[in-house]
């Protein structure tokens, strides 16, 4: 296993491609086709210091984007935050099957203070995991591949006043694309996601109605979403499509019908309610119980 090479800037990541200067400092587009294989390469680590869009229709090599392998099945999209960790590693029994498709890797510089700078927070597949990757239709593929031709236009153009506003703009477009094919793939899974749903309500009944003291804590969407194989973010966007409410959102709502119960079912001390529901500091509980109710945990007792 091999160190991990940390890409700074657009050229590394060019020149590890064995590509082409880049037009742009902060911004480049590679065609895959391009690319040449390594076939003494066993094993490469990097993690990229800026957003990484790709879509490909084979990969001649392993791709491991945290805990599992990504396959880059016909048509599917895959985007990466800054400083997380890819792995690639050769694949001995790979046909050699011709590969094309395309990467868009831009730099958190060139967004700075930009209104795609204030919004790609708002872009939660950026943290999405492998198996949650956008499967695109024929119709989605070329769209997204107009936008990066119009992107590579822009780069072929001198550098001026107006190249940043037009540069940014059309990867915002293009990020809002995949937005709505996610959207789209939210709906398409609709069966799937049930299933998910009720999976992730079974996990969370469990979860409140054990003894075990290791659960006297309050519980964590990444704590469930990782008992269901998904990414924090991926749970939460499918949890506001389904339910209207983000996990964190569906963790207070479950927390808060649970302090109802438990207020008016027993005689139990506030502080020992919110201790058994895994708050810390019991002003914690009546702070996040007001907030969501309008009253403190004693006014809705007594009103009751």
């Amino acid at each position: 296993m091999g160190n991990i090479i940390r890409l700074e800037s657009i050229s590394q990541l060019n020149a590890l491609f064995q590509q082409t200067a880049p037009k742009h400092p902060l911004i480049s587009v590679v065609d895959f086709s391009k690319i040449e294989k390594h076939e003494k390469i066993e094993e490469i680590k990097l993690t990229c210091g800026f957003y990484s869009v790709m879509f490909k229709n084979h990969c001649a090599n392993k791709l491991k984007y945290g805990k599992e392998y990504y396959d880059f099945q016909e048509g599917t999209l895959m985007c990466i935050a800054p400083n997380q960790i890819i792995t690639i590693e050769n694949n001995a029994n790979s046909e050699n099957a011709d590969i094309v498709g395309w990467g868009l890797f831009f730099h958190p510089d060139l967004i700075r203070g930009t209104s795609l700078g204030n919004k790609i927070k708002e872009y939660t597949f950026f943290s999405y995991e492998v198996n949650e990757a956008l499967h695109l239709s024929d119709k989605e593929k070329q769209t997204l591949w107009d936008c990066v031709d119009k992107l590579e236009n822009e780069l072929s153009e001198n550098i001026d006043l107006h190249s940043q506003t037009l540069i940014t703009s059309n990867i915002e477009l293009l990020l809002n694309y995949c937005a709505r094919y996610y959207d789209r793939q939210f709906i398409t899974r609709k069966k799937v996601n049930t299933n998910l749903l009720t999976k992730f309500e079974t996990i969370l009944n469990s979860y409140f109605n054990s003894n075990d003291q290791q659960y006297k804590k309050l519980p964590s969407v990444k704590y469930f979403a990782e008992l269901l194989f998904l990414s924090p973010n991926y749970l939460s966007d499918l949890l506001k499509k389904e339910t209207g409410k983000t996990a964190q959102e569906y963790l207070h709502y479950y927390l808060i019908e649970e302090a109802k119960n438990n207020l008016l079912n027993t005689n139990d001390p506030i502080n020992e309610i919110a201790f058994n529901l895994g708050f810390e500091y019991p002003q914690y509980f009546s702070k996040l119980f007001k907030s969501k109710t309008g009253m403190t945990p004693l006014a809705y007792r007594n009103m009751n």
